[in-house]
């Protein structure tokens, strides 16, 4: 006996709560149309829809099997196709220029970053669940549909925060026409290209954020050798120094406030 999966994603997604429906709509949606232009050549992902190339059903522990298989997919979707690799990377370097080993911990750094991706992601969530989940969860448009609606206002978000340099790349590595259009580029090359320009984003911001603690390394570790005190360490003298004017610049206000304002929409 073979089911269709539709109503097994509906009710899955519908346990999720209605406030969390955006999110888990988008993700879904966007790792099927990722693996639907990453792997099927007609743009079409019958896997999710439970059907195989010839209008066969698939039996419930394959769909089941498959749906799982989608839902693996997702932290690749979560880390490479949104705004947390910039962020997760700031909030390391922010660690390190400060000096502090375990402080804060990688837990809080990746649950706050989580969350404040969450945040700048909210808009184009919103997006994917009015334009494509909810159509399909209200039986008004078929999966692969959905799956294509799903995507573009992700794809859209990707090409503002993606620098033409890096898709110009990708695009003749992958031998694409040279004339193709940033909109019309597949995602087996958009992603690469954003996760480039997300990571040089990311550094230029550590950059910047490393100059004045590194002034004040450089200060405190003349002053000690002024002294003469060569076996006092001056990451542990500076440490206090650093911890200071970091809270009364209000440093985390400022960071994770331009953290935010640095995506474009």
């Amino acid at each position: 006996m073979t089911v269709r999966a539709d109503p097994i994603i509906h009710r899955t997604l519908s346990a999720l709560g209605r406030r969390q429906l955006p999110l888990a709509g988008a993700l879904l949606l966007a790792a099927g149309g990722a693996l639907a232009q990453g792997s099927s050549p007609g743009g079409t992902l019958p896997l999710v829809i439970g059907q195989g190339p010839g209008g066969n059903s698939y039996s419930v522990p394959i769909q089941t099997l498959l749906f799982f298989s989608a839902l693996s997919f997702l932290p690749a979707v979560l880390l490479l196709m949104t705004a947390f690799t910039r962020i997760v990377i700031v909030l390391s370097l922010l660690r390190q220029a400060l000096g502090t080993q375990a402080a804060p911990p990688n837990q809080v750094i990746v649950g706050l970053s989580l969350f404040l991706t969450f945040f700048v992601m909210a808009p184009t969530f919103d997006k994917v669940y009015e334009k494509a989940y909810a159509p399909y969860a209200a039986g008004q448009m078929a999966v692969d549909q959905a799956l294509r609606e799903g995507v573009v206002p992700i794809r859209e978000w990707m090409l503002k925060q993606t620098r033409q340099s890096d898709v110009m790349l990708f695009s003749r590595l992958a031998k694409l026409p040279a004339d193709v259009k940033g909109e019309d580029v597949p995602l087996s090359v958009l992603v690469p290209a954003f996760v480039t320009s997300e990571l040089k984003s990311a550094f230029q911001i550590g950059f910047m954020i490393f100059i004045p603690f590194l002034v004040i390394d450089m200060i405190v570790a003349s002053m000690l050798m002024s002294l003469g005190m060569m076996m006092l360490s001056p990451v542990l003298v500076a440490l206090p120094f650093k911890l200071m004017l970091f809270v009364l610049a209000d440093g985390w206000n400022l960071l994770l406030g331009s953290l935010a304002a640095s995506f474009a929409t």
